[in-house]
């Protein structure tokens, strides 16, 4: 089983959009995923409570820091959404599961040196350090030609990470989360541009 953990400390920065086209993306691919989510709102599970049952089925994995449930036996794909603030006990056991760590960043310079400490607290992980656990960051709500992307380039390679890809802003997310879809339950065409956008980042989550 391969687990992926989105995190980021920093509020709003679009962990749950992340985490649940990542989770649809694999079930698209028929494998068998589940989703977890770490924040007390649960609002990831909240989201999959609406997707309908013709939909690539999502499991729902109840991860509790105080009382952890051991996935379904035989699961292929684990994606784990993490709250805002996320530390402690929560960020200790997203890590120890965590096969691969995705960071979603908003390349403004508030967002950025919100999210500093974080990103040089991962990249010190003695697992990180010695490739037990990858971290890539994804740039959400952006365009990849403007100067904001290439101020979000130089400062995580600063840190030897890699920036895995830009998700437009568009409201397309908005809109198919609202009926527990992703954008790889729908129509090609109605999101061609941001399939395009995701190549990036699936080549480097389905690499070993």
């Amino acid at each position: 089983m391969t687990v992926i953990v989105v995190a980021n400390p920093k509020g709003g920065v679009g962990k749950s959009t992340l985490a649940t086209n990542l989770a649809g993306y694999f079930a698209a691919q028929g494998e068998w995923v589940a989703l977890a989510d770490l924040d007390k709102q649960r609002s990831s599970h909240a989201w999959l409570a609406l997707r309908v049952d013709t939909l690539p089925k999502i499991e729902e994995w109840a991860l509790d820091v105080d009382s952890p449930a051991k996935p379904p036996k035989g699961l292929e794909k684990a994606v784990v959404d993490t709250p805002a603030g996320v530390h402690g006990n929560r960020l200790s056991l997203a890590l120890e599961l965590a096969d691969k760590v995705i960071v979603p960043l908003q390349p403004s310079m508030f967002d950025i040196l919100a999210t500093q400490d974080f990103l040089a607290k991962l990249a010190k992980e003695k697992a990180v350090r010695k490739g037990a656990i990858q971290v890539g960051v994804v740039g959400m709500r952006v365009d990849a030609r403007t100067r904001s992307a290439d101020q979000l380039h130089r400062f995580v390679e600063g840190l030897d990470l890699p920036v895995l890809g830009f998700l437009r802003d568009t409201q397309n997310y908005v809109q198919l989360a609202a009926h527990g879809l992703t954008v790889w339950d729908v129509a090609k065409s109605r999101v061609e541009k941001d399939l395009e956008q995701w190549e990036p980042i699936i080549d480097w989550v389905s690499k070993k």
